[in-house]
């Protein structure tokens, strides 16, 4: 008889079942490859891969130039695959029984929930407003009253696109005292990172990933900034050469040469702009502001619109009947013709031509 561990048959599971999209835009991505001086720099580093050696000294590299950039020692920077594995790691670190509270706001990044019922921990969501914003003292409220082990704030939130302000992020740092998340997997896109603020408050943390602005989601990288207290116990809970060697290469050459990607970041900018003045015009669409490379709409045919995209071979995301998610969508940005090809589907479907 197999005896699987308690509670595990009940978790939820995150959905990555894709099929073959004429256009995907479902899963935050950035449409664009690599940049062409960028990949022929990759292929030049990967063709000096010491494959039959373990993963140590590129992943020292790669700390060692964020840790320049952040202005920070090494001993503060946490690489893992993707920011993910690094938000599962410190649930893990700051989890372990009912007692330890972890809160976050919903709706946001849905494996939060996840995370904090396979650590063990209480996950203690609240709620957004009707529009979506956080109510800061109500955080504030719940985290102090639960007497939480961390606080998680995506910014900007996924899948809202809504974002707080720097000062907003400093006024709960100020107010809490558990450990701080602030996941930052969109910052790119928005640019008021918390980073600067590690030095006044040790118990912030801040986490970021390759996969959205460096286009980089197949390597599975990225990265996180704490105190040094923190960033080793954090690093108890991975597993020896938990990184692989071309990941890291690969990773190590996009951050070198980080500016190359702003045209791709400027371009999902300018598009997001675009798309959302653009569908603002089909009736009873409602956009809501955004700082991501997606926008999340809601309508009242969201379902049935959904159903005729998918069956045109167009990806998106949709959130079915999920709380307080019920009749929305959410549309990463593709490249500009990809959009275009959105939007006149869209304008179709209402005219009844699809």
């Amino acid at each position: 008889m197999l005896n699987f561990r308690n509670g595990l048959a009940d978790m939820p599971s995150y959905d990555v079942v894709e099929r073959d999209w004429k256009i995907k835009v479902n899963a935050n991505e950035c449409n664009m490859n690599l940049p062409p001086l960028v990949a022929e720099r990759v292929m030049s580093r990967l063709s000096r891969v010491a494959y039959n050696r373990y993963p140590n000294e590129e992943e020292n590299a790669l700390a060692e130039q964020i840790s320049r950039n952040f202005h920070v020692e090494c001993e503060n920077v946490c690489i893992g695959n993707g920011s993910s594995e690094i938000i599962e790691k410190l649930f893990y670190a700051f989890g372990g029984s009912s007692e330890h509270k972890i809160v976050y706001p919903e709706p946001s990044f849905s494996m939060y929930g996840i995370y904090a019922k396979a650590a063990e921990a209480k996950g203690v969501p609240v709620p957004l407003d009707e529009d979506y914003k956080l109510d800061i003292e109500k955080f504030i409220k719940v985290v102090k009253e639960s007497k939480a082990s961390m606080a998680v704030i995506c910014n900007p939130n996924n899948p809202t696109g809504s974002a707080l302000t720097l000062s907003e992020i400093e006024y709960i740092a100020q107010n809490i005292s558990c450990a701080f998340l602030v996941d930052e997997a969109y910052i790119e896109f928005y640019g008021q990172t918390a980073a600067g603020l590690l030095q006044n408050y040790p118990h912030l943390i801040v986490a970021r990933t390759f996969s959205k602005a460096y286009g980089l989601a197949s390597c599975r990288v990225g990265y996180m900034l704490a105190s040094k207290e923190i960033a080793s116990m954090v690093e108890k809970a991975y597993m020896p050469y938990h990184m692989n060697v071309l990941s890291l290469a690969v990773a190590d050459i996009c951050y070198q040469m980080r500016q190359e990607f702003v045209p791709h970041i400027q371009m999902m900018i300018s598009e997001r702009k675009r798309m959302a003045k653009e569908l603002k015009k089909f009736e009873d669409f409602i956009v809501y502001p955004s700082e991501t490379n997606f926008l999340l709409v809601r309508h009242p045919s969201a379902v049935k619109l959904n159903k005729a995209l998918m069956e045109a071979g167009i990806g998106i995301r949709s959130f079915g009947n999920a709380p307080r998610l019920e009749n929305t969508l959410r549309i990463s940005m593709g490249r500009r013709e990809e959009n275009d090809a959105i939007l006149n589907f869209i304008q179709g479907f209402f005219e009844g031509r699809v």
